[in-house]
């Protein structure tokens, strides 16, 4: 199918599909129906990012875990980080999804104490390193900041590194929920300092394949480098919303097997 479709072709077909899959009825089956649960900036924010680090493995079990780590946090992420004691914390150790342990969720609850105190939030932090056309670099800077504070080395591994030529999968799914409009009731528009010119694919096994398919993408890997081939792909079919293709690819790949 890929060879017969030209650039026209495929647009009126990827545009087709972001209409079909950039509805609410998408939110039931994925992890962003977590930080729909809630209205205050901050909460959303805070839900969407601990829910997208364990945005892997089967989607039934990402929003379940996602769930209880907001019962963990009293249904209050914000006031949580801000004001929680150490013997609060106490109650996340059992906590498990796949490698990501109570440990590190301690840890993450830390880090985004450390975010707002000292760095005046989420948004402020990805804002200071964006670039035009790119948060790959922001990425990089952001995970720094957030590992200021006292940490085991293996909870690193759970904030991808683009730097590193990481496809950060799981941070740019963050940073689409946070950045792209609300126009659909999916996303949440709510970072006004950021654009969606500058956001990328989040690149994982379904996403790839079909980007593969449709002549998107040659690299064999889901890797930094493929992000940038496929980002710069998705661009010349929309320079301004680049990431609305995301809803096409993982349509196809989950509920299709295209």
């Amino acid at each position: 199918m890929a060879k017969k479709l030209n650039k026209t072709e495929l647009k009126t077909f990827l545009d087709e599909k972001v209409a079909q899959y950039n509805t609410r009825d998408f939110l039931e089956t994925d992890p962003i129906k977590i930080p729909h649960t809630f209205s205050k900036k901050e909460d959303i924010e805070i839900a969407a990012f601990l829910t997208a680090t364990i945005a892997w493995g089967n989607r039934k079990s990402i929003i379940n875990n996602a769930q209880r780590m907001m019962q963990l946090l009293d249904q209050e992420p914000y006031q949580f980080i801000i004001n929680h004691k150490e013997s609060d914390l106490k109650a996340l150790e059992p906590f498990v999804h796949r490698t990501f342990n109570g440990l590190d969720f301690i840890t993450f609850i830390s880090g985004l104490q450390h975010v707002y105190t000292n760095h005046n939030g989420l948004e402020a932090v990805f804002e200071k390193h964006a670039e035009a056309s790119s948060l790959q670099s922001a990425i990089h800077h952001f995970k720094k900041v957030f590992f200021e504070i006292e940490h085991l080395p293996r909870t690193q591994k759970h904030i991808s590194d683009p730097l590193k030529n990481s496809a950060a999968k799981r941070i740019n799914m963050f940073l689409r929920w946070m950045v792209r409009p609300e126009n659909t009731g999916v996303d949440f528009g709510i970072w006004k300092s950021l654009y969606t010119k500058q956001l990328s694919c989040p690149l994982d096994v379904h996403s790839g394949n079909v980007a593969r398919k449709l002549g998107l993408l040659t690299r064999k890997q889901n890797d930094g480098k493929a992000l940038l081939e496929l980002d710069t792909n998705l661009r010349k079919l929309d320079a301004n919303d680049p990431v609305k293709y995301d809803f096409a690819l993982f349509g196809l790949g989950v509920f299709e097997s295209f």
